[in-house]
């Protein structure tokens, strides 16, 4: 096959992957939750059912909804599929991720995070309101973490695509320990937990007006329309997780040129990584207790001082 059909073959696949491991994903999280709860836990394939019951029904929207509130849901969901794309979680022979690098990425979650938010005001209610200011606070904090926790692993391989990151990784010789990355993992969780809405800083679970931010911006969704948020919502938790994989742990990744076998071993590793990364997001949500609305701002600033900890320990240190 020619490498430019191969590639964008190896492309398209793993876009297509994501889309369709990101709900397992998320089933797993509910049922490792579950058992540590000591609760019946729910099925691992129920958020498949969940997406085939909201594609069947029909939608009903609010007599005031603009397009920007019909076609939000697209848009997010579209811009989760891309940054899918753009992450190396199986090979780094992707055409995308040589043209888009992790700034691009951070762009492309604040997309979401705008449409999102303006979908939610648009039909001008007070839950929709209040969810859509509380997403843009916890953005706007959240957003310069996870650019602190880039540039640690910038510094250290001199660039800011991911592939050159993970074969920066994979090339070095032996296991290296970089301290400045122990500060940016840890930023890294905290950020994770922010952005995708869990425990302490929000309950994916919850209705309560008063704790709600990520469900406060989807009630006035139904049908296709609330389908294709949630779907989004489970993308971006899928693709945070694989930056994770990216900067601390590549190891199972493909490598340019890697034949059938190489990538059946590292589509192999990155489900192994899931399972281990789901479980532990379980126990942090069950061990975390739901912060107040008010202590977020202190929870990611403790974020971004630790990315910034680390910056400054690879520039004094060089490590």
């Amino acid at each position: 096959m020619n490498p430019h059909a191969y590639a964008f073959v190896l492309q398209l696949g793993e876009a297509v992957l994501a889309v369709a491991l990101a709900p397992l994903l998320v089933g797993w999280v509910a049922q490792c939750r579950a058992w540590l709860q000591s609760r019946s836990a729910p099925p691992l394939l129920q958020p498949y059912r969940t997406l085939r019951k909201l594609f069947r029904k029909d939608a009903a929207l609010a007599t005031h909804a603009s397009p920007l509130f019909r076609g939000a849901p697209y848009v997010v969901f579209g811009t989760m599929t891309l940054s899918a794309a753009i992450i190396p979680s199986v090979t780094v022979d992707l055409p995308l991720a040589q043209v888009a690098d992790a700034i691009a990425l951070v762009g492309l979650f604040a997309t979401a995070r705008v449409f999102i938010a303006l979908a939610a005001m648009d039909i001008g209610t007070p839950f929709g309101t209040l969810g859509a200011r509380r997403e843009m606070m916890i953005g706007f904090l959240a957003e310069p973490a996870l650019l602190m926790v880039l540039f640690n692993a910038f510094l250290l391989f001199g660039s800011t695509a991911l592939p050159t990151v993970v074969e920066g990784t994979l090339r070095a010789e032996g296991f290296a320990l970089h301290p400045s990355l122990a500060f940016a993992g840890v930023a890294f969780v905290m950020v994770l937990l922010a952005e995708n809405a869990r425990i302490p800083i929000d309950n994916p679970a919850t209705h309560l007006e008063l704790t709600m931010i990520h469900e406060a911006m989807l009630l006035e969704y139904s049908a296709r329309h609330l389908a294709l948020m949630e779907w989004a919502s489970w993308l971006k938790l899928f693709n945070y997780i694989c930056i994770g994989f990216t900067l601390f742990a590549p190891w199972g990744i493909a490598l340019h040129g890697a034949e059938p076998a190489p990538l059946l071993l590292a589509l192999l590793a990155l489900v192994a990584k899931l399972a281990c990364a789901g479980a532990v997001l379980a126990v942090i949500e069950t061990v975390s207790a739901k912060l107040r609305l008010f202590r977020a701002p202190e929870f990611l600033s403790a974020a971004f001082l630790l990315a910034v900890l680390g910056l400054l320990v690879h520039l004094l240190l060089g490590t």
